[in-house]
């Protein structure tokens, strides 16, 4: 019987669609920019074993998909129904291909397992000797880090020397977090309580990380972002230097540096509500609720690292806190617009 005409148009077309469809996205992963968080883009050591296992299972993803598709062609063409053809003879059971199609996965696996168990115990291995100690506590939601070592604390911008191995041990304050700068290395959960777990890196490249919480830990997980600074040895020695400092002593001359301390430093009502209880300034303040603000004049982010530190950041910050990050420890105080300005000229005064 002749095969409808009209069927066999509507069918190319799809076929075509699909085909589009298909070279498109294909096309989409050639761009020559990457996602600043993309995991084939690793730029340390932890990240580069991780990215080489990919690699290598990939390659045998293709490998498997080649054989299989292709015999699968082979079959269709080879044994397609003609109009002459007899009828073909049942066959049952075929001793060779059974074996093979037996042995051929068991072997890929091996060849999978293999490297992936090495990946794994050099992954999780101990940090070298003499490796830099680096304390993260998880907060809902934004992320703490202490140098134990060299007395700065800090937060949501981690900054790390370049080809130095640092151990990160990590910790939560609240509930399960999970640690993830996906170029610099693979996640780690955050546990609460007396459970710490460990993380070794060690960055090859100067440059600054994104990296953000990747398990969920309330309502805004989304924002509970932080950023690795990799510096070169001289720039991250100045940073150390510059943290272990004293902050400068207030311009008394500067009216709104000073309003913005007075601000600060006013105890409200409720007491809980003011910036004085729940942040520490050294020489002014010891909150422990929400990041240390003794250096924060020197950071480039706020709010878990989603807003800019810009005077139009911290005034989005500021006016509502809640509103730009759902959920947020920090309460709106309903700081005046003179407050805000004072705060903001204060804040940038701590570096």
């Amino acid at each position: 019987m002749a095969s409808d005409p009209r069927l066999s148009w509507r069918v190319g077309r799809t076929l075509a669609a699909l085909a589009s469809c298909c070279l498109l996205i294909g096309l989409s992963a050639c761009a020559g920019t990457h996602f600043p968080q993309s995991t084939l883009h690793p730029e340390a050591d932890a990240s580069l074993l991780m990215d080489h296992l990919f690699t290598h299972i990939f390659a045998w993803a293709v490998f498997v998909f080649v054989v299989v598709e292709g015999l699968l062609i082979y079959t269709v063409i080879r044994f397609r129904a003609r109009p002459d053809s007899p009828e073909p003879k049942p066959v049952h059971g075929h001793t060779v291909i059974e074996i093979a199609w037996t042995l051929a996965p068991a072997i890929i696996l091996v060849f999978i397992a293999v490297p992936t168990i090495r990946t794994i115990f050099k992954v999780d291995g101990a940090a070298p000797p003499g490796a830099m100690q680096v304390e993260v506590i998880g907060h809902q939601w934004w992320w703490e880090f202490k140098y134990p070592g060299l007395g700065v604390v800090t937060a949501n911008e981690l900054h790390l020397p370049v080809n130095k191995s640092v151990h990160l041990s990590l910790q939560s304050a609240d509930v399960i977090h999970s640690f993830w700068v996906p170029r610099l290395s693979g996640k780690r959960d955050v546990f609460p309580g007396d459970h710490v777990n460990h993380l070794e890196i060690t960055p090859d490249s100067v440059g600054t990380y994104l990296g953000q919480c990747a398990e969920f830990c309330g309502e805004s997980h989304a924002n509970m972002r932080f950023r690795v600074m990799v510096q070169d040895s001289a720039d991250f020695a100045a940073w150390v230097a510059d943290q272990q400092t004293a902050h400068a002593p207030i311009d008394s001359s500067n009216a709104e540096i000073l309003a913005g301390y007075k601000a600060f430093t006013k105890i409200r009502n409720p007491a809980s509500n003011s910036c004085i209880v729940c942040h520490t300034i050294k020489g002014i303040s010891a909150g422990v609720i929400g990041p240390n603000l003794t250096h924060v004049g020197s950071r480039t982010t706020i709010a878990g690292g989603t807003l800019p530190f810009t005077p139009a950041g911290i005034t989005t910050w500021l006016s509502d806190p809640p509103a730009a990050k759902p959920g947020s420890k920090m309460p709106n105080i309903g700081l005046t617009p003179d407050e805000i300005r004072g705060l903001i000229a204060f804040l940038q005064s701590m570096k």
